[in-house]
């Protein structure tokens, strides 16, 4: 047996070729992302870097902490506390203190991150002149980087200034730096110093203050702007590597498993020749076993090779594209290797014992005459299987939909919900190819000449090719859809609750994340015809289940103004109930009830007890809650929504706006402008994220449709000979073969625009569940993209081998499975 093993291996080789491909490029796959995922575990210990020179670094209270029956629970604050003035005070007899201040900038022309900071703090990186000097005036600015050059004139979002100096860039930032009495102006809290004083003076002096942390040596990295960014860079990175490794793992296995039971199933005729012979059932069924691991172990390692190569080259894409820190590089590990290897070898047995499984029970004479149809392309065990999947995806979604519709919001959910359904049906697809390939072929059906028909025919009757080269496209579909769908639909979701949400004709936002000063809030207010509420972003903080510290955004705003410029979304109460005593919650809150009590964290760590004025419901969960400015001390105010009072004109009150804010920079937009300008979208880590998994997925099942495609044209070629010697020309053949393969593509896009519609009908309805009413947003232009790019992949791969084949006498080739 071993020796008929090896003769088949050398005289079969396009089926062995075509599941070696599709082993070694699933293999691949699964041990890149097993890499990728476990070099994302652990990243470098940083030191300081905006203070690596500064010998102490005081720094206000910027978190709170809740003590719990497991241990405190930490959050940062939505508004740190600044250095207290007595401390200060104290701490400049102990030697120099420097203010450091950090805010955004913002320019015509030059880098998007710009941060401004006063110019005596650019010795503590440090920093150090390249060119020009250091500022002077209010209008006087040094770069970092080569985006300017000294005599350079910028207009800022804070006014036009000169550059009069450069410093080379550090790496961790784009600075701009103003002299210290400009950048007070520009941001007048300070949240941390620097003291040119002993650290052990330093902390007696500050001993005391509340929340007061003195920073030195390696604990100065907490000063820097974002201390954490690295454990942030590793979270996102392990959520985008995980959901990709999870994604392209599933793909990887069904498309193997596919290929695999499609390649048996090709060799039914050829079993049946053997039980003829006299072979058992069992020895048919370890010949199977043995090509499954002689071309399973070679594709295997072959897979691991080829993904040594391919996750570098993923992970210098992930820095380019600014999606991972630039420390990030593939480790030297090898769990992933074993992994990817024995996965890929268990798949591939699996995939062949199912199939052969059937192979060997079924009689020599029944094998013979079953090779050429398929009589019954359903197993007992593929039903079974498949309406147990069908009926899971069912019960999974009703519940869901009756206990939790917000969970099926959450990315993990929408991301691992269309597996279910591709598995099942895909199981399923036999039962279906046969009604939509006659469904899809009827009308070429009708036409003059028998093309039409044999297309129609020759597709009904080999249901498993057919089922099987559309698996691949059936993956295609049902993933751009349901992903991408998901998104869409979310977003527009989002973007319909802020408009209903909306009820001012104007809304108006600061220029800079200072937010508008009282001087300008005042203009804003004195304009005629204009009905102003000014609100300001902050949080709030509650302790959930005595465990969880959970922080809430919350927006700050007096009744009266809220009651007039927004449509809350209420359950119950009332918004003008809303005092400096009260808050309004949502429906995810563990206590939720009306005139019921809650212990809250205020945004600047602040402990208070607020009674519920009204509830609003959970909508896509960014609903919040809503306190006085009372409960939001320090927080900017950062929006004023204004609304046109009767028979006031628009134009005019626009244009009265826009001169209010035109001192201190501001955007005046209506309703609709802002909402399209804050329309809420998908996390660039995100969306770039799912752009990795797809065009992967989207990759490897483009191969394997063609490799499925070869596959299958190959083993036609004795039946396309049987046409040419009925009267059928060449360019008849080649154009059966490529309108069959359009066909096929026309199957799996139907089936995966159904897995795609089923998956987006469940998200719509949690939505309608939560009140949030909106369209199912349908990706077409991405899903036409891809059914095109498979119909072409899929019509060259049939066409090809065709043609190749026709080049001999159909006699010939007639005769080659005589």
């Amino acid at each position: 047996m071993l020796s008929t093993t090896l003769r088949t291996l050398r005289t079969r080789w396009v089926t062995f070729v075509g599941s070696f491909v599709a082993l070694c490029l699933g293999v691949a796959l699964i041990a890149v992302m097993g890499l990728a995922l476990a070099s994302s575990l652990e990243g470098p210990d940083r030191g300081p870097e905006r203070f690596a020179a500064a010998p102490v670094v005081v720094q206000g209270r910027n978190t709170v902490e809740v003590p719990t029956s497991i241990g405190d629970r930490t959050q940062k604050l939505a508004q740190p506390r600044a250095v207290p003035d007595g401390v200060v005070a104290k701490l400049r007899d102990l030697g120099t203190v420097v203010e450091d201040r950090s805010f955004a900038v913002r320019t015509e022309g030059g880098p998007a991150d710009l941060v401004g900071h006063p110019w005596s703090t650019a010795a503590f990186a440090p920093y150090h002149l390249d060119a020009g000097r250091a500022p002077e005036a209010a209008d006087e600015v040094v770069v970092s980087g080569d985006w300017a050059r000294p005599g350079t004139r910028v207009r800022t979002d804070g006014g036009t200034v000169r550059v009069v100096g450069t410093v080379a860039g550090l790496g961790f930032e784009n600075a701009v730096f103003y002299t210290d009495a400009r950048a007070a102006e520009l941001s007048p809290r300070t949240l941390q110093l620097v003291v040119d004083a002993d650290a052990a003076a330093v902390r007696k002096t500050v001993r005391g203050g509340e929340g007061v942390q003195v920073l030195t040596g390696n604990a100065r990295r907490y000063a820097d702007a974002d201390p954490d960014r690295d454990s942030e860079a590793l979270t996102a990175m392990n959520a985008m590597f995980g959901t990709a490794g999870g994604v392209t793992g599933f793909v990887s296995v069904f498309v193997v498993a596919s290929t695999f039971a499609f390649a048996v199933a090709q060799r039914r005729r050829e079993f049946g020749l053997l039980r003829t012979a006299g072979a058992t059932p069992g020895q048919i069924r370890r010949m199977v076993v043995y090509e499954a691991l002689a071309v399973g172990v070679l594709a295997s390692a072959a897979g691991c090779a080829l993904g040594s190569y391919g996750a570098p080259k993923l992970a210098e894409w992930s820095v380019d594209e600014s999606l991972a820190p630039r420390w990030f590089t593939i480790g030297d590990y090898t769990w992933p290797y074993h992994m990817a290897f024995w996965t890929g070898l268990f798949v591939a047995l699996c995939g062949v014992l199912a199939a052969s499984w059937r192979a060997g029970r079924t009689g020599p004479t029944e094998a013979l005459r079953e090779a050429s149809a398929d009589t019954r392309p359903m197993t007992w065990g593929r039903w079974l299987l498949g309406a147990a999947l069908l009926i899971t995806a069912a019960v999974t979604l009703a519940l869901a939909l009756v206990t939790n519709p917000g969970d099926l919001l959450q990315r993990k959910t929408y991301v691992s919900r269309p597996m279910l359904l591709i598995t099942a049906v895909a199981l399923l697809a036999p039962v279906l190819v046969r009604p939509l390939a006659r469904l899809i072929a009827w009308l070429p059906a009708q036409l003059p000449g028998a093309g039409g028909m044999l297309v129609r025919e020759n597709a009904a009757a080999g249901v498993r090719r057919t089922a099987a080269v559309a698996a691949p496209v059936l993956v295609t579909v049902a993933l751009a859809g349901s992903l991408l769908g998901a998104t869409a639909t979310l977003n527009e979701a989002k973007a319909t609750e802020a408009r209903e949400q909306t009820a001012a004709d104007f809304v108006v936002t600061p220029a800079g994340n200072a937010g508008f000063d009282e001087a300008t809030l005042k203009r804003i207010r004195a304009v005629s015809g204009a009905e102003a509420s000014a609100s300001s972003s902050s949080a709030v903080y509650v302790l959930e289940d005595g465990v969880a510290l959970i922080r809430s955004d919350a927006r700050a705003v007096g009744p009266e103004g809220l009651a007039a410029t927004a449509r809350l979304p209420l359950a119950a109460g009332k918004v003008s109930d809303l005092d400096d005593d009260s808050i309004i919650v949502n429906e995810e809150w563990e206590k939720h009830t009306v005139g019921e009590r809650v212990n809250v964290w205020l945004g600047d760590g602040t402990r208070k007890s607020l009674k519920i004025a009204a509830v609003m419901t959970i909508g896509t969960g960014n609903n919040g809650v809503y306190v006085t400015p009372r409960n939001a001390p320090a927080a900017p105010v950062d929006r004023v929504d204004v609304r046109l009072a009767d028979h006031a004109d628009a134009g005019t009150v626009a244009a009265g706006l826009r001169r209010a804010v035109r001192a201190s920079g501001g955007q005046v937009l209506t309703r609709d402008a802002w909402v399209q300008a804050t329309y809420p979208e998908t996390n660039r880590t995100t969306r770039m994220g799912f752009f990795l998994v797809l065009g992967i997925a989207l990759l490897y099942t483009g191969i394997s449709l063609a490799n499925t495609m070869v596959m299958a044209t190959s083993d036609r070629v004795r039946e396309l000979a049987v046409l040419r010697l009925a009267g059928a020309t060449r360019w008849q053949v080649l154009r059966l073969v490529g309108t069959e393969a359009l066909m096929v593509v026309m199957v799996g896009g139907l089936l995966g625009a159904l897995v795609a519609g089923l998956n987006l009908v469940g998200m719509w309805s949690a939505l309608g569940l939560l009140s949030v009413w909106t369209s199912i947003e349908i990706p077409w232009a991405a899903l036409a993209a891809a059914l095109g790019a498979c119909a072409v992949l899929a019509v060259i791969s049939a066409v090809a081998p065709a043609g190749l084949s026709l080049r001999r006498r159909a006699v010939e080739l007639a005769g080659l499975r005589e």
